[in-house]
C-alpha cells in the first residue's frame, strides 16, 4: 500500500500512476481536495480522506508519497519517519516507471524558462516531448497518461529533498541564491546540497550543466570518479544581442520574445542540453525566435500612450527582480512589495539609482520598502493593484516602463503569483479603455 500526502498536482499525480501500476493507494489531504480531483479519485475509486489526517496513522503503508508542499516538521512526515517507512517524492516515484530520456532542471531563478524553451527547442527538432514536474502537470500524471520519449523536468529543491533512486539523464543547476531559506535553517549551504541531489546518483553516462558565475561554483561537492561529465557553461550578450557561449558568438536575440542578459543564461543552459542530443545551433535558433514564454515573466502586457506595461509577478525574490531591472533598456516605474522573504534589497540599489524614476509599493505592509528607498527614489504606498497602476501612468513619461516585479511572495493581497499578474492585466486593461475613452 502507498499512502499519498496532500492532494495537489504532484499528489494527484502519483495516485493516477501508482494505481496504473497496480498499487493499492490512500491519499491524504490536510486541506479540501479540489473538486475536479476529488471527482475522479472517486470515479477511479481511490480511497481519500480531506480536510484532516486522521485514517492515516491506523495503516502500514510499504511507502509515503511526501507533496512538495508539505514541510519535514509536518506530524504525518514525523510519524512516518519514526516508523522508519521509506518517504519519496511524486518524481522519484515517477523516475521509477520511467523509460524516456529525461533532462530535468533547477535553481532558484530561470528553472521555468529554461524548462520551457529546453522543451520548445526538442518539439522544433520534430522530437517526442513534454514538459514536467513544476511546470504544465505533475511527472506522474503524465507518465500515467502514456509514454514519451523525453521528458523535460523542472525539480524544486523541496522535490529534490525526498528522492532516493532518481538519476536524469541530463541534469541542469541554473544557478544558487538565497530562496526558501526557512525550509532550510536559513542555512545557504544545505540549500544548494539540496539543489545538488539532482546529480546525486548521476554516473559517467549522464550529464550535469552548471553555470559558470551564478553562485554555484563554492557549492560544488566532490563526484565520485564515476561520476557525471560536467559542463561548465558561461555567456556574454552584447548590446546587438548577440548572445556568446564560452566565447563563440552562436545565437542572437533580436527577433525573440526572451529579453535580457538572465535569458541569455536560460538560453545557454537550454542549447547545452539540446546540443547533447544532437540538435543543430540553426534549429535551436529557429525554436528561440518563435519561443513564447509562460505569462508572468517579463510579459508585455500592452503599451498606452508610448509607455510599456510588463508583468513580471513570478518575480518573487530580489535575485528575480534584479534580473528584469538590468532587461530593461529605459526609465522604469516599479511596483514592488508584498509578503516579504527577509529579503536584502541592497544588492539591486546600484540598478535601482541609475534605472528606477520611482517606486511605487503594493502591500498590507510597505514599511520595509517605504523606509529603505526613502530619500534614493520617489516612493508611493499603495494597497490595490488599481492604484498602483494608475499611480504608473502618472509618474511615467513616454519611453518609459512600468514594471511589476514585486520581489516578494503575493500571499498579501492575492492568492498567488498568478492571480496578482492577472489583476496587473485586469488593470491596465481598465486604464487603457479610460484613455481611450
Amino acid at each position: 500500500m502507498i499512502i499519498i500526502l496532500g492532494c495537489g498536482e504532484s499528489g494527484f499525480g502519483a495516485a493516477l500512476l501508482a494505481q496504473a501500476q497496480g498499487l493499492k493507494v490512500f491519499v491524504s489531504d490536510g486541506l479540501k481536495i479540489r473538486e475536479s480531483f476529488r471527482n475522479e479519485l472517486i470515479e477511479r475509486e481511490i480511497d481519500f480522506e480531506e480536510e484532516g489526517h486522521s485514517i492515516i496513522y491506523d495503516c502500514h503503508p510499504e511507502l509515503v508519497i511526501q507533496s512538495p508542499g508539505i514541510p519535514d516538521a509536518a506530524e504525518p512526515i514525523q510519524f512516518f519517519k519514526e516508523k522508519k517507512i521509506a518517504i519519496i517524492s511524486e518524481i522519484e516515484l515517477a523516475f521509477r516507471y520511467c523509460t524516456g530520456k529525461i533532462i530535468a532542471i533547477t535553481g532558484s531563478n530561470g528553472k521555468t524558462t529554461t524548462t520551457n524553451l529546453t522543451h520548445h527547442i526538442l518539439v522544433t527538432a520534430g522530437l517526442d516531448a513534454v514538459k514536467v514536474g513544476n511546470v504544465g502537470v505533475s511527472f506522474c500524471r503524465s507518465l500515467a497518461a502514456g509514454a514519451h520519449q523525453y521528458y523535460v523536468v523542472e525539480v524544486s529543491s523541496f522535490q529534490l529533498d525526498t528522492t532516493d533512486r532518481f538519476q536524469p539523464d541530463i541534469a541542469v543547476i541554473l544557478n544558487i541564491t538565497p530562496d526558501h531559506l526557512d525550509r532550510y535553517g536559513h542555512d545557504m549551504g544545505r540549500y544548494a546540497a539540496a539543489k545538488f541531489r539532482i546529480a546525486k546518483n548521476q554516473h559517467k553516462e549522464n550529464h550535469l550543466i552548471l553555470y559558470r558565475d551564478a553562485g554555484i561554483e563554492k557549492y560544488v561537492p566532490s563526484m565520485q570518479q564515476d561520476g557525471p561529465q560536467i559542463h561548465w557553461v558561461e555567456t556574454t550578450m552584447d548590446d546587438s544581442e548577440n548572445v556568446s557561449i564560452n566565447g563563440e558568438t552562436r545565437f542572437q536575440l533580436q527577433q525573440a520574445r526572451l529579453k535580457g542578459r538572465h535569458n541569455a543564461m536560460n538560453l545557454a543552459c537550454a542549447a547545452a542540453a539540446c546540443s547533447l542530443l544532437g540538435i543543430t545551433d540553426e534549429i535551436i535558433q529557429r525554436a528561440v525566435d518563435s519561443f513564447v514564454n509562460d505569462a508572468h515573466r517579463l510579459e508585455l502586457i500592452d503599451e498606452i500612450n508610448g509607455v510599456q506595461y510588463i508583468n513580471d509577478s513570478k518575480a518573487t525574490n530580489v535575485d528575480s527582480v534584479y534580473w528584469a531591472l538590468d532587461a530593461m533598456r529605459t526609465s522604469i516605474i516599479w511596483i514592488a512589495g508584498g509578503q516579504d522573504k527577509g529579503n536584502d534589497y541592497t544588492v539591486i540599489d546600484p540598478l535601482v539609482k541609475t534605472k528606477v524614476r520611482a517606486l511605487i509599493a503594493l502591500g498590507k505592509d510597505n514599511s520595509k520598502l517605504l523606509q529603505h528607498y526613502e530619500g534614493i527614489v520617489p516612493v508611493f504606498d499603495t494597497h490595490a493593484m488599481e492604484d498602483a497602476v494608475r499611480i504608473g501612468s502618472q509618474q511615467a513619461f513616454k519611453g518609459d516602463v512600468v514594471l511589476l516585479s514585486p520581489a516578494c511572495a503575493s500571499f498579501d493581497l492575492f492568492s498567488n503569483y498568478i492571480h496578482r499578474g492577472n489583476e496587473f492585466r485586469s488593470a491596465v486593461m481598465k486604464l487603457k479603455t479610460e484613455y481611450a475613452a
